[in-house]
């Protein structure tokens, strides 16, 4: 079978393919025939390396993936050959107290595919049982495969960590990346006036046509003062910042009092200096937060089988194409998600 493979860190260019032994399904695992796996910039970062993180390398990279059951392992019964599937990439032991609570994100052992063990981006792959759900009927491979990551990760932060409630504000950096695209339709769901801000005048038009109500060009002003000329000097109820250093500190200051800013990561760095001030006598909330659960992955996939949720493809590649879609990743070209199609 077809692989990509990371085999040291390195350029796009460095990813190499190779031929490899299909698997064989292990007891209580499926060997899914992968048609479809999303890229998100997880990827750009085990192919680049992370300063003091190990990645273990070599490795096939993809976390989100869709495809068809090829064969059952022994003891493996919920799906039959044929089904289309959909995979969740978090890895867990399954049996610890936080496991067994259903916040599989916080065991002791977590991962995920294509980060902590081969992932998606080759034509065949051995999951458990309990990783793998029926792709909702009216999706296609590739538009599942814009799911798992992104919108899995936006429903914690706002639905789970964030609580957020019908008519409430919610500010949302980074217009066309795809926890961006995920949150904003998330919000959109739930009934929240939405503020996007971004350099690109035409992802700001494409995140109206999605949802926004307020768009902010951060070349043309702060989107700290933004925010407060359109909210009445009030600030918003929420912010999600997976930016990081460069937007963290306005991003406390453009929350009102008693307002919620919750993060999944640091794209552009994480050396944060915070006045801490503004914290305690504004009583905000400062949110961490990891992918999400198994229940969250469960309720992602019914507001897509109840067409409360849809997808934002920006374009599919070969397998052959990877590196080159890395680099449009990297080079922020991207507006919601790259698909390999494997099929």
């Amino acid at each position: 079978m077809r692989a990509a493979i990371i085999k040291q860190h390195g350029p796009p260019e460095s990813i190499s393919f190779e031929d490899r032994p299909t698997p064989t399904p292990a007891e209580n695992q499926y060997l899914v025939r992968v048609k479809a796996c999303g890229l998100n910039h997880l990827d750009t970062w085990v192919r680049r390396g992370v300063p003091g993180h190990k990645f273990p390398l070599p490795m096939v990279p993809g976390s989100d993936i869709t495809g068809v059951i090829e064969k059952a392992g022994p003891g493996a019964r919920r799906f039959k050959a044929g089904d289309r599937v959909i995979v969740d990439p978090g890895l867990s032991c399954d049996l610890c107290a936080m496991c067994q609570s259903g916040q599989h994100q916080l065991c002791a052992s977590w991962g995920l595919l294509g980060e902590t063990t081969d992932g998606g981006c080759q034509d065949y792959l051995c999951v458990k049982e309990s990783q793998v759900h029926l792709l909702p009927q009216q999706l296609t491979f590739e538009q599942g495969a814009c799911i798992p990551i992104n919108y899995v990760t936006a429903w914690q932060m706002l639905v789970g960590k964030a609580r957020v409630r019908p008519g409430e504000t919610i500010l949302v950096h980074g217009a066309g990346s795809g926890v961006t695209v995920a949150s904003i339709l998330i919000a959109k769901m739930h009934g929240l006036q939405i503020f996007v801000t971004s350099t690109s005048e035409e992802k700001l038009q494409r995140a109206r046509l999605l949802g926004a109500h307020r768009v902010i060009n951060t070349s043309k002003e702060p989107f700290r003062d933004a925010v407060k000329n359109l909210t009445g000097k009030q600030g918003v109820d929420v912010v999600v910042d997976h930016v990081g250093e460069p937007t963290f500190m306005d991003s406390i200051r453009a929350l009102k009092r008693g307002g919620r800013l919750v993060s999944c990561g640091a794209t552009a760095g994480a050396e944060l200096k915070i006045d801490w001030k503004h914290v305690f006598f504004k009583n905000l909330a400062l949110l961490g937060s990891t992918y999400g659960s198994r229940g969250d992955f469960h309720e992602v996939l019914r507001a897509f089988e109840s067409n409360r949720l849809s997808v934002v493809l920006d374009s599919t590649v070969k397998l052959a194409e990877l590196g080159r879609a890395h680099a449009a990743l990297e080079e922020r070209k991207v507006f919601g998600k790259i698909v390999v199609s494997l099929a």
